[in-house]
């Protein structure tokens, strides 16, 4: 065989194995991002069914604001109804079910301060156990949260990355949304004790 024969066969044996190799290193990291994203699920779903159950505590306060209760049942409503697969990780569907997270965190954030005007609620076991495991799970989500941009971001760096970039549209490897922070929480608030 010639020599250039033998430079061409080895150049592509070459390109087919990097070719070879980023497409494993992809999909494990895919299924890291993905593996990730279940647990942030969970995470919102646990908190979603722990706000059904603190809804029928508050509703058997006869005359506790219904309103505040309607807006947390229909910010419930719409933060569980935006479903996104492995697939649908894209930066537009990852804001858009963030921001119907952040209307169910929201109204929470309302009921609960609601709440302070009802004595008679505020003490009973189950309310108070409610707060209790409530801040537990806002903990546990942003953890979950933070977790899935890291491993998005890695899988997102190594896809746009020259040469990987080349291959990864090849692949079906696409761009991995993030969660950002609720806008106005990088201004610290201003504190004024009277001075």
């Amino acid at each position: 065989m010639k020599r250039s024969t033998i430079i061409f066969v080895a150049v592509i044996a070459v390109v087919a194995l990097w070719a070879i190799s980023f497409q494993r290193g992809m999909v494990a990291m895919n299924e890291g991002v993905t593996a990730q994203w279940s647990n942030v699920e969970n995470a919102y779903q646990l908190r979603a069914d722990k706000t059904k159950n603190i809804v029928a505590i508050i509703q058997g306060s006869a005359n506790f604001e219904q309103t505040t209760l309607t807006d947390v049942v229909n910010a419930r409503a719409k933060a569980t109804s935006i479903q996104l697969t492995a697939n649908d990780l894209t930066p537009d569907k990852i804001a858009q079910f963030e921001q119907a997270q952040q209307q169910l965190s929201g109204a929470m954030s309302r009921l609960l301060l609601t709440v302070e005007r009802y004595p008679d609620l505020k003490t009973t076991t189950a309310f108070r156990d409610f707060q209790a495991q409530y801040e537990g799970m806002e903990n546990r989500i942003g953890v979950e949260r933070r977790k899935f941009n890291d491993l998005a971001q890695a899988y997102n760096s190594k896809i746009k990355a020259f040469p990987n970039n080349m291959l990864a549209g090849l692949f079906g490897f696409t761009e991995k949304g993030y969660f950002k922070a609720q806008e106005g929480t990088e201004n610290a608030p201003d504190i004024n004790f009277g001075k």
